[in-house]
């Protein structure tokens, strides 16, 4: 019998695998494809590297702001990108193999089916265990729109990874983070890139203020955005909708790209046989990772909670030091996101609209990046943004959002202030290194 058993070596899985059997716990480690799970394998990791050669074209076509000449020249070769992609994700692949087996975790290749709470079938073998911890993630969603699953020109999150050839012209279906981030990487390679988003905003679980400002940027690069518009039917590469006030249009591109948000992934779970609750967001757990079958947890997309790998890693966290005897729960408001567009957005805690529906009173602090010296020297022509959002009586930080340069890179320093309740006075006393963007950070807390 193992002590812990992991469905799914994703984020969530591996990290939560090698974190138990280093406090010695026996583990066995299921996985079905690959190690790393969706994000290392068809989702992080891939489109940032895309990202990366896209924005290295766009700095060579920038040079002569810089002083340099002959960077207009340069073009994009896909074939060697995606050549660098595989090459970037079987390096990590094998890192995490070696962290497994150093940490002494079974690994184990197949599909894990529940046959009681603490029993499984991978591949017709019988595996039991005191714990099981559910990291399955999730699959890109299909929406029951007519001709979306039918037609050979649609392409999903994982799909679109394998081209390479720069199409000409590209439709997005669905303007949330997957949608802009294939969408500001086409555009950058001279597609001609049209989003049709149901909603009358972009990325709508970013600040308003801040989903405004990415979407002037990303209609600097080129972008057509069709908002409040309801997709009606695919019909091969065109896709028909409906505007606000109801005129029907359609739009056709070489290829059609459906971004309409991930589903969890269950199928083959037999959770039944365990009575695990679920519903069609996901497994259902507490902040704990406890589902309602003792020893049985969940963590990471499955659970329809928080889809970001860093959320899925700390969860996994979680559930093992709850299974050793730690109390440890999870803190859903202060976990950093990063949309990594150009420009790029990061943001942790709570957004002005969020805290006008809860009443909370606040004080809000808006400063360009370029009050910063670095972000001048490094971003020639470029805007950026921090905001704010402090407690009106205590000035304790709230929120923070940000868009321009690389503000991912210094997102954690806001998502501390935010975990640990910082005042306005408790960042005044922090020293930021000097010269760099994130003293951007810096000057608006304490300007709150």
């Amino acid at each position: 019998m193992y002590d812990l058993i992991v469905i799914g070596a994703g984020p969530g899985g591996y990290e939560a695998a090698a974190h138990a059997a280093g406090h010695g716990m026996k583990v066995a480690l299921v996985e079905k494809k690959a190690l790393g799970g969706t994000c290392l394998n068809v989702g992080c990791i891939p489109t940032k590297t895309l990202l990366r050669s896209a924005k290295a074209l766009a700095a060579c076509h920038d040079a002569k702001l810089y002083g340099i000449t002959g960077g207009g020249e340069a073009t994009l070769d896909l074939k060697a990108v995606q050549a660098r992609k595989r090459k970037v994700v079987e390096t990590l692949q094998k890192g995490i193999a070696a962290m497994l087996k150093k940490a002494g975790v079974e690994v184990i290749q197949g599909t894990a089916a529940f046959t009681g709470p603490r029993t499984l079938d991978v591949g017709g073998k019988a595996l039991e265990a005191k714990n099981i911890l559910i990291a399955t993630g999730s699959t890109p969603a299909v929406p029951p729109i007519p001709g979306l699953k039918e037609s050979a020109k649609v392409l999903d999150s994982t799909s679109i990874l394998d081209l390479e050839d720069v199409p000409e012209s590209l439709v997005v279906i669905g303007g949330g983070v997957i949608g802009l981030e294939f969408a500001c990487f086409f555009a950058e390679l001279g597609t001609k890139v049209t989003v049709v988003e149901m909603l009358p905003v972009i990325a709508p679980v970013v600040d308003s203020e801040i989903s405004k400002r990415l979407m002037a940027g990303l209609k600097k690069n080129g972008v057509e955005f069709n908002l409040s518009c309801k997709v009606t039917k695919v019909d091969g590469a065109t896709v028909h909708f409906t505007t606000e006030t109801g005129e029907a249009k359609s739009v056709t591109g070489t290829w059609v790209l459906n971004s309409t948000g991930r589903m969890p992934v269950m199928q083959g779970l037999c959770l039944e046989k365990a009575g695990v609750d679920s519903d069609r967001r996901g497994i259902k757990a507490d902040d704990t990772c406890r589902t309602n079958v003792p020893g049985v947890w969940a963590c990471g997309d499955v659970t329809g909670r928080c889809q970001l790998a860093h959320a899925a890693t700390r969860e996994g966290m979680v559930a093992v030091n709850n299974m050793l005897g730690k109390s440890d729960r999870m803190r859903y408001h202060a976990i950093p996101s990063v949309v990594y567009t150009h420009p790029e957005v990061a943001t942790v805690g709570a957004t002005e609209e969020q805290l006008q529906k809860a009443g909370i009173e606040y004080r809000k602090s808006v400063m360009p990046m370029a009050i910063a010296g670095r972000f001048l020297v490094e971003n020639e022509g470029q805007a950026g943004t921090v905001k704010v959002l402090v407690g009106k009586q205590h000035g304790e930080v709230l929120g923070v959002h940000m868009i321009g340069g690389e503000c991912g890179e210094f997102i954690a320093s806001a998502a501390a202030m935010v975990e640990l309740e910082l005042r306005t006075d408790d960042v005044r006393g922090i020293v930021f290194p000097h010269p760099t963007v994130s003293e951007a950070l810096k000057e608006t807390v304490i300007r709150a």
